[in-house]
């Protein structure tokens, strides 16, 4: 289901990514078979006001043949996992509200929120479960008042965790559960998905720059902690959901911090393979897509604009 839909048109996914310094431009054709193509991927340095920046790239780029998405940045939002009321479906997204109130940043009154399904094993009689998005509305309005401001048509607000989701489903062996671990400037993101669901995500408080500007001392700490923290959402996760059983944990590989890899293999009790969009994804107009850290830098606006063309 679309994040936060404030819309729709055809043309193609245009992923949009708006940094501090600069915005990320991805594009991906969906075929119903074989496999996902990038067909852009751009990085433009912010000149001027955002809205200035956006306005130009709208002219260069022809923006509005394509259906756009775009993402929240981490500490924006709010992702909560809660228990279904027992209402009928026509009242669950108002007793949601009501029931995550006090969990929230921001008043409920103010708030934008989103529901997601989890699916779950009958057997267990675990009661349903829903991933909920929240986020102030003046959050939500502010992306909304750039693309409006540009000229540029905004179809989806979407958040990191729900890219990733889409990344780690290319890779997910079937009837397998997968863990996805990717970090940028914002932070890290584990996810534990599933048959294209997500089930599960966790936040690491040490961003990509801390790895690679750590002195050798300070950086074995900081993979010692990412460890520990993912020794412990790998036992939450098998505790929650072991009807799921979990092939690997896949890292996008951090640019200068090769040892992160080789600790985690060393340590973890699964498998632990670097992630390559090479191995599920076709990109034989963007070389540059064969360095690693170029992936990593743009796996969520990447996996953004891998969104189905309808119901994700």
């Amino acid at each position: 289901m679309p994040l936060f839909g404030v819309g729709e048109k055809t043309g193609g996914w245009m992923a949009v990514r708006r940094g501090a310094d600069r915005i990320d431009f991805a594009h991906v054709r969906r075929a119903s078979s074989g496999r996902p193509e990038i067909l852009l991927l751009e990085s433009y340095r912010r000149e001027g006001t955002e809205e200035a920046s956006l306005l130009r790239l709208r002219k260069e780029l022809k923006l509005s043949r394509y259906r756009c998405a775009t993402l929240l940045d981490a500490g924006k939002y709010q992702t909560l996992q809660v228990e279904a009321p027992n209402v009928p479906p026509e009242e669950l997204r108002q007793a949601v509200r009501w029931k995550i109130k006090d969990l929230l940043d921001c008043p409920v009154e103010s708030a934008t929120v989103d529901l997601i399904e989890l699916p779950t094993d009958v057997a267990s009689g675990r009661a349903r479960q829903l991933f909920v998005v929240a986020a102030g509305n003046a959050v939500v309005a502010d992306p909304m008042r750039a693309f409006d401001a540009a000229g540029i048509p905004l179809d989806v607000i979407d958040i990191p965790e729900m890219a990733q989701r889409n990344v780690a489903a290319l890779f997910e062996p079937e009837r397998r559960g997968l863990a996805l671990l990717a970090f940028d400037d914002l932070g890290g993101l584990l996810t534990f998905t599933c048959a294209g669901d997500l089930y599960l995500s966790r936040r690491i408080e040490v961003a990509a720059g801390q790895l690679r500007q750590a002195d050798a001392e300070r950086r074995s700490q900081l993979i010692e902690r990412i460890g520990l923290e993912l020794q412990r959402s790998l036992d939450h996760f098998d505790r929650q959901y072991n009807f799921i059983s979990l092939a690997k944990l896949m890292l996008a590989p951090v640019a200068g911090v090769p040892e992160l890899a080789d600790y985690l293999t060393a340590n973890l009790y699964v498998p632990v393979e670097v992630l390559d969009l090479a191995a599920a994804m076709d990109f034989p107009a963007i070389p540059e897509l064969r360095r690693p850290e170029r992936q990593a830098e743009c796996l969520h606006v990447i996996g953004a604009a891998l969104r189905l063309e309808a119901g994700a």
